[in-house]
């Protein structure tokens, strides 16, 4: 139901400017991703001094398995990244770095479809590793494991091939109106 038109614009006005504002509620959010990849950071370095500090007595198995631990941990901390900075952009506010030559390219064109397709498509990398790491690691992981990883990861592919899929279509409507 649309409001009257003769509705006192100073109420709609202010309406519009506390619902507006309320994006600022996300703020902590964001300085709490950003906290959270520092703890990666932090786990990233205790693994990499572990593995050298035990390089000798690692097999080959051993040193496979913990640098895609590492490389577990760097997807993630890019996955935080993602969501902090393309998240931020999207819905809280502009991050003003045109003339900074660091800006991720892909943050110059990030909208909330963008940014979904782009989570999806981290979260299949992160689980790509894990499914890699059971499988070097299977001899010593359950079959039910096993099935229910790929099983996982399947569901992921699929939503992610879906989510692609559906901004195609919205794409396609779009262009077609204008």
């Amino acid at each position: 139901m649309l409001p009257p038109t003769n509705a006192n614009p100073k109420k709609t006005t202010l309406l519009a400017k506390v619902i507006f504002n309320s994006r600022w509620l996300q703020l902590p959010i964001y300085l709490g991703l950003i906290i959270v990849q520092g703890v990666y950071a932090y786990k990233f370095l205790a693994a990499l001094t572990r593995m050298l500090m035990n390089l000798t007595s690692m097999s080959e198995t051993d040193v496979m398995l913990t640098v895609l631990g590492l490389i577990d941990v760097v997807m993630i901390a890019n996955l935080l990244l993602m969501v902090t900075m393309g998240g931020y952009e999207t819905f809280v506010s502009r991050l003003r770095l045109d003339n900074d030559p660091d800006q991720p390219e892909w943050l110059s064109h990030v909208n909330a479809t963008v940014l979904k397709v782009k989570l999806s498509m981290a979260i299949i990398s992160i689980s790509s590793i894990h499914l890699l790491q059971t499988f070097i690691n299977a001899s010593q992981i359950p079959e039910a494991t096993i099935k229910w990883q790929v099983t996982i990861h399947l569901t992921f592919l699929i939503s992610a091939a879906a989510l692609a899929y559906t901004d195609k279509l919205l794409h396609s409507v779009s262009d077609q109106k204008h």
